[in-house]
């Protein structure tokens, strides 16, 4: 059995880019998407801060498929704020939802990746799934191909701890979201968080 002193540095990040991921990721066509402030910077067409992982999230019945792409990869689940190394043929828990990669040979951490509860077709609030809309509408894509999560969604992640760097993303995003993104936002802030500073501005 694993201890804690086995585990990885969890300061210990040397993330991929987004290119890096989704060149690994190139042979599944199954439903994938870059998230966080990552999203944010490949819809923004530039990198506009330091990020210290790279998020991205699949349909929990896709999980073997991904991790068989990223093979040379260690797993850990991430949940309650402890990580566990996963044997080489488990299955996800069904009460966890984050996934850490850990590269052996750089001795880093190289991806976040996250279950969302929708499917194939449709895209689903991981913290109230009652909150969907078309995968199509909730995923784009840059001009290489990336697949990123919409802004409206990244931010709705981020209004729940609004921790500096999200205030700061929430900034550089707002002057360019469209009128239907800023509409939906605000009424998803003023439900899950009322009163939220965001909603009063958007």
């Amino acid at each position: 059995m694993n201890t804690q002193a086995d585990i990885p540095d969890q300061e210990a990040w040397n993330a991929w880019q987004p290119v890096e991921l989704a060149h690994r990721l190139s042979g599944i066509s199954l439903p994938w998407c870059i998230a966080g402030g990552w999203a944010l910077d490949l819809w923004h067409g530039k990198q506009t801060r330091e990020h210290g992982d790279l998020e991205f999230t699949i349909l929990r019945e896709n999980f073997s498929e991904f991790r068989r792409a990223l093979d040379d990869l260690e797993f850990y689940t991430a949940h309650s704020g402890v990580l566990k190394k996963m044997h080489a043929d488990q299955n996800p828990p069904p009460d966890v939802m984050q996934f850490w990669g850990f590269d052996r040979v750089a001795a880093c951490w190289r991806i976040d990746m996250m279950i969302e509860p929708g499917t194939a077709e449709s895209w689903a609030y991981k913290r109230d799934p009652s909150y969907r809309r078309p995968r199509v509408e909730m995923v784009m894509r840059t001009a290489d191909g990336i697949p990123y999560l919409n802004p409206s969604a990244v931010l709705l992640f981020k209004a729940r701890d609004c921790r500096p760097k999200d205030q700061r993303d929430f900034e550089m995003a707002l002057p360019k979201l469209p009128a239907i993104e800023r509409e939906w936002l605000k009424d998803c802030l003023n439900v899950l968080h009322p009163g939220n500073e965001w909603a009063l501005r958007l």
